[in-house]
């Protein structure tokens, strides 16, 4: 059993109490003395030549302070990509200027033309309706296929074409993945769309700039994932401010989901406009304003092929990939549809050939960039999606022609043929696991009764894989990365043995609060209660690459585990000399450390108090003190992996979708906390159901956007979703990281997609319709009901 607050116990988290209380503090709570307010004045076209941009009226009106243009950001530099891809010709991708402010030109509707800045948010939201701004309408560009056409308009004129990269990977594996596709005994063929989503967090962005005259420092408070990053982009490559001049600070941030990964234009305009009106400048999104600002996610066309041979063998994948960029490149999108893709297409399967070409278009959309999973989701949909429709094509069991397939366990490590290596993992265990959990044993029995009603019931399986904890940074800088991705952690033990731990991770509902102080306690045998846990500032935290991707306990973890290890190693130090002892004789055990084979002890405290009093101490081998940073830089990726279940009811008379069960087995290797854990799975499957069923994100013909609001774009509640069934007792611990953990955050939305939808289409293949063999998410009543009477 684990110890009370120790890795493994299920501890609640300590920030639900000032969550729950009302007592956090979130960006939009921060209020400056003699701030001023920002209102952003947004094209209401996607295309379009800036002709005239008229503020007088709105300058003179009631408590204006400034309207801002692009004209007062000559000379400050653009928003910037913070990856670069390199196709398959060798070339650099095409990458466009992303000014703070539509210079000349708007791309998309939501794009920032003018700024009013004003004593209250009301009069700067009725100055921002008397800004004039003509507009010549140009034809927007919106169909990625059609985009890449030589008689399209250009996004940007700049470039030669709307192409922004054409990637092929693995290049050297084409040639053999055509012959091996010729070969074939027998070939599957999907096409498919990975619809595009709005991220909707619970907390809409803020940002709020502040600057000192006396001492020429900025400040940005921010809504951020990673506040370091931040600093580093806006500081250096936009606003040219030194770092040390410039504090970013994210305080509690309801959540993110990715969209609060990157570095926004409102961030650089309300940090520039502080200085210009020698007074802070406050900006907080309306939740329609984030449906046109706030980086979107997924957004393929995908064409997949699966060859097989004669015994159901894999042998080879193809992929072909129109993936949207929008109208700019955010600061990780080119990443997401290539590294974040194409290194997952082997899946858990042992397929020998993989190609995949992706061509990244701009078009006059909001742009796109990570989203949970970022990359895996997609991967891991096409995968599954085709090997269910080849197990019909076949007439075999879908789970027995995954299980073929699989690696074996005796393979680990495995080299795939899309450069990754997989350390650990059971793939049969977790499918094994999951039939077991999701009764599927039961599920004739259940159909029947589902049929009597007139209904038609199905059951979908998916097993995914994803790579978490991006690394190492020697690695992804080869592969495009202009950052590195360690994280870094900064131990601080008081005097009475007390602990303040300053992470470069960042929490935005992960919990680190509460887990990383359990693996502090464990590692130390004192109660967690004892570690404060410190985050979220770049003026007193080291210098970290924050929060996605699942990398929090998998790489900010282990940074501190290296650093709380540098504290014990000279805590034993300290012990041995109080002792009279050998250094090598001293174990800690339980917050107390012994001489072995005796019954001499000091405890914790004890050894901390002597580290800051310093009386009886080895001063002439050590300075006083216990204070310890490291920084950890991963040597892999960690690979959680899982299989999926869903059991789904279909009203052919409505073509309504109901979720009656949903089950989940995975493996994130070694546990923190599990309760923790099961929480993080919930949400994800709440988002990948959202994905699958509901949610989508939708322009006409114009560039406008329909699903601009919660009225048009449907969010998953409650009784969408079933209780779900969830399941980590399958463990294979990571390898190369000193907790053995793997990631648990995206897991959920990255399996659930493909489940959904292959129970849909076994529910009607059931029923005797297998014409119908794919549906595009998100699987509405009307979508289903026009596939069955089509």
């Amino acid at each position: 059993m684990p110890k009370d607050g120790g890795i493994g116990a299920s501890t609640k988290r300590r920030e639900d109490v000032r969550f729950l209380t009302g007592k956090g503090r979130y960006t939009d709570d921060i209020n400056i003395r003699g701030q001023a307010y920002a209102w952003f004045v947004r094209s209401d076209v996607a295309h379009g030549r800036i002709d005239r941009i008229d503020t007088s009226a709105a300058e003179a009106m009631p408590g204006v302070v400034k309207v801002f243009t692009a004209a007062d950001f000559a000379g400050v530099g653009g928003i910037p990509c913070g990856w670069q891809v390199t196709d398959r010709f060798g070339k650099p991708m095409q990458e466009p200027k992303h000014p703070v402010l539509a210079d000349g030109k708007v791309r998309h509707v939501g794009d920032p033309i003018a700024v009013v800045v004003a004593d209250t948010l009301e009069e700067a939201r009725d100055a921002a309706e008397a800004v004039v701004i003509d507009i010549t309408e140009l034809p927007p560009v919106l169909d990625m296929k059609a985009a890449l056409s030589a008689d399209s308009p250009k996004v940007h004129e700049e470039l030669s074409s709307n192409l922004c990269y054409d990637w092929g990977f693995v290049e050297e594996n084409k040639g053999a993945v055509e012959e091996a596709f010729k070969a074939a005994a027998h070939v599957t063929t999907l096409e498919l769309v990975n619809n595009r989503l709005v991220a909707n967090p619970m907390e809409p962005r803020v940002a709020v700039g502040d600057y000192e005259s006396h001492s020429g420092n900025h400040t940005l408070y921010t809504t951020s994932q990673n506040p370091h990053v931040i600093r580093l982009l806006m500081g250096a490559f936009v606003l040219g401010i030194p770092e040390h001049k410039l504090r970013v600070v994210a305080p509690d941030v309801g959540g993110g989901f990715g969209s609060k990964i990157y570095h926004y234009a409102e961030e650089a305009f309300v940090t520039f406009a502080a200085k210009q009106v020698g007074r802070p400048v406050k900006w907080t999104s309306t939740r329609s304003e984030a449906f046109i600002s706030d980086a979107q996610g997924r957004d393929h066309v995908t064409k997949i092929e699966l060859a097989l041979d004669a015994q159901n063998n894999f042998t080879a994948v193809r992929t072909e990939t129109y993936a949207n960029m929008g109208a700019y490149l955010s600061t990780f999108a080119p990443s997401i549809p290539t590294w974040l893709h194409g290194t997952l297409m082997a899946g858990n399967y042992r397929t020998p050939l993989i190609y995949v070409n992706v061509k990244a278009v701009f078009t006059n959309t909001v742009p796109v960039d990570a989203y949970r999973g970022a990359g895996r989701p997609e991967a891991t949909f096409q995968l599954e999606r085709v090997i269910d429709k080849a197990a019909r094509e076949l007439g075999v069991d879908p789970v027995e022609l995954r299980r073929q397939n699989f690696i074996k366990p005796d393979q680990f490590p495995y080299q795939t043929p899309v450069a990754v290596v997989y350390d650990t993992g059971n793939y049969h265990a977790t499918m094994d696991k999951l039939l077991q959990i999701s009764d599927r044993a039961g599920f004739e029995a259940r159909a029947a009764e589902s049929r009597a009603r007139g209904k038609w019931r199905g059951f979908g399986v998916a097993h995914y894989i994803e790579a978490c904890g991006i690394a190492p940074s020697n690695l992804v800088g080869q592969l495009g990365a202009r950052a590195g991705l360690y994280e870094s952690a900064t131990v601080r033990v008081n005097a009475t043995g007390s602990i303040s731990v300053f992470t470069g991770s960042h929490s935005h509902g992960q919990g680190h609060e509460t887990s990383f102080a359990q693996v502090v306690a464990e590692l130390i045998g004192i109660d967690a209660g004892q570690v404060e846990i410190v985050h979220g500032d770049t003026s007193n935290t080291p210098m970290g690459m924050g929060t996605y991707g699942s990398r929090s306990l998998a790489v900010g973890g282990s940074a501190i585990v290296k650093a709380t290890n540098k504290i014990i190693n000279k805590a034993k130090k300290i012990a041995a000399h109080l002792m009279e002892a050998s250094e090598a004789d001293i174990e800690l055990k339980d917050g107390k450390f012994t001489v072995a084979g005796t019954d001499k002890s000091v405890d914790w405290a004890g050894v901390t108090l002597a580290a800051y009093v310093p009386h009886n101490y080895p001063l002439e081998s050590m300075e006083p003190g216990l204070e310890e940073t490291a920084f950890y830089d991963p040597s892999n990726f960690t690979y959680p992996s899982g299989g999926y279940g869903c059991e789904v009811e279909v009203d052919p008379e409505t073509g309504k979708v109901t979720i009656l069960a949903f089950s989940a087995a995975d493996d994130f290797g070694n546990i923190v906390n599990p309760m923790i854990v099961e929480g993080q799975v919930q949400g994800g499957l709440a988002q990948g159901i959202g994905q699958a069923l509901l949610e989508n994100c939708v322009y006409d013909e114009n560039g406008q956007l329909l699903s601009g609001s919660f009225m048009d774009y449907a969010m998953p509640r409650a009784d969408d979703l079933p209780s779900f069934n969830v399941d980590h007792s399958c463990c294979t611990p990571c390898t190369h990281n000193p907790l053995g953990v793997k990631g648990c955050g995206e897991a959920g939305a990255i399996g659930s997609p493909p489940a959904v939808v292959n129970a849909v289409i076994d529910a009607i293949h059931r029923a005797g319709r297998t014409d119908v063999t794919h549906i595009d998410m998100p699987l509405t009543p009307s979508r289903v009901w026009q596939a069955l009477n089509a």
